[in-house]
């Protein structure tokens, strides 16, 4: 089988502009509604928000990867790297590693790739750093080991220093700004299809590809872009490693381009809802934290961590049982409390009643 990067025009990637320029223009447009909510917020509350949304992308970039990480020692340590006030936990090494990564695209973004920059990037992640150097072909594959389905497979080692010279010169200079300017949904996914299609590690390309689409929109529209991209693929890992595998034979990619297009357009409408939610969490504990017990507390800080979505189909009397391990008559008494206080809307009855959030 014949890969993408075994094509003579390699890595010159063709798609068609004009299927492709009705999302550009609506990813500016939503970048400015976005950019003018964020103007509103300031100080703590400005880097609390930031926190949250670096928190849930460290949380579903490694998810994708298939590893859950502790999303409280996650919490505790970008907090710390913002300088601001948390626990005093022991923080695991992968939930260091993601953190410290993800702090770096957001305090860096600006800055030119490197070689360096990407290896640190890996050591973060996978205590590695290096390239790949085995001779052994580097080969994406499904299926049992008697009867394997190869998806992949990577350009050889000892091509990788060059593959990767031309890579960051390449992502150097298609910045708006460069000499070879590309619109910012065109570059962000080329970025991530080429990056992963070299695979130059080990392990930790899918994240780092991830983050390299993150940089690119950022450096595109000047500031981080707290996109919840990696929340939305994790949704819909399917359709993602279906659109990956679809686009590594051959150098024309408009699908693939479409189809990621689509997922950061879904993913600037989800932090949007996600950022006016945190402002109107701030608020709600400013206003009632001190009229919660701590088990309505905790209830209400597990209600939070469902995001603006919510407990689907709202809290109900058991949530409330399961969360606590209180009795029943005092989950009663409780939930009663929040709805009296007008924390908690009554929607239902009997078997049927669910609590929400009121904000």
């Amino acid at each position: 089988m014949s890969w993408n990067w075994q094509k003579k025009e390699w890595p010159k990637f063709k798609y068609d502009e004009n299927i492709l320029k009705k999302y550009e223009s609506t990813f500016l447009y939503n970048s400015g509604i976005f950019l003018g909510t964020l103007k509103h917020i300031i100080g703590e509350e400005k880097k609390l928000v930031s926190v949250e949304i670096i928190c849930e992308e460290a949380f579903k970039t490694s998810a994708i990867e298939g590893e859950i990480l502790n999303r409280d020692s996650l919490h505790s340590s970008i907090l710390r790297n913002f300088g601001l006030k948390a626990d005093n936990r022991k923080i695991p090494p992968a939930e260091q590693g993601i953190a410290k990564m993800m702090l770096d695209l957001y305090q860096n973004f600006t800055k030119p790739l490197s070689h360096k920059a990407l290896c640190n990037w890996n050591s973060m992640i996978t205590n590695d750093g290096n390239y790949r150097s085995s001779k052994e072909p580097m080969q994406v594959v499904s299926g049992s080991i008697y009867n394997p389905r190869i998806h992949f497979e990577a350009p050889p080692s000892d091509r990788l220093h060059k593959e990767m010279n031309i890579f960051i010169e390449w992502f150097n200079t298609s910045n708006p700004k460069g000499k070879a300017p590309l619109p910012p949904l065109m570059r962000a996914g080329v970025a991530h299809l080429y990056f992963v299609c070299i695979h130059p590690f080990e392990d930790g390309n899918g994240r780092i590809a991830r983050a390299l689409a993150e940089k690119s929109l950022s450096q595109c529209i000047g500031q981080p872009s707290l996109i919840s991209l990696s929340k939305i693929i994790e949704k819909q890992k399917k359709n993602y490693y279906s659109a990956l595998d679809a686009s590594n034979k051959d150098l024309e990619i408009t699908g693939w381009l479409e189809y990621f297009s689509k997922t950061i357009l879904e993913a600037q409408n989800y932090s949007q809802n996600m950022i006016e939610f945190l402002v109107k969490k701030a608020r709600f504990y400013e206003k009632n934290k001190t009229l919660l017990n701590s088990r309505q507390e905790k209830v209400i800080a597990r209600i939070f961590q469902e995001g603006h979505e919510g407990f689907k189909g709202g809290l109900s009397a058991e949530n409330y049982l399961s969360i606590t391990s209180t009795s029943r008559a005092t989950a009663t008494r409780d939930l009663q409390d929040l709805v009296d206080k007008k924390i908690l809307n009554k929607k239902g009855q009997l078997k049927s009643t669910r609590y929400y959030l009121d904000l």
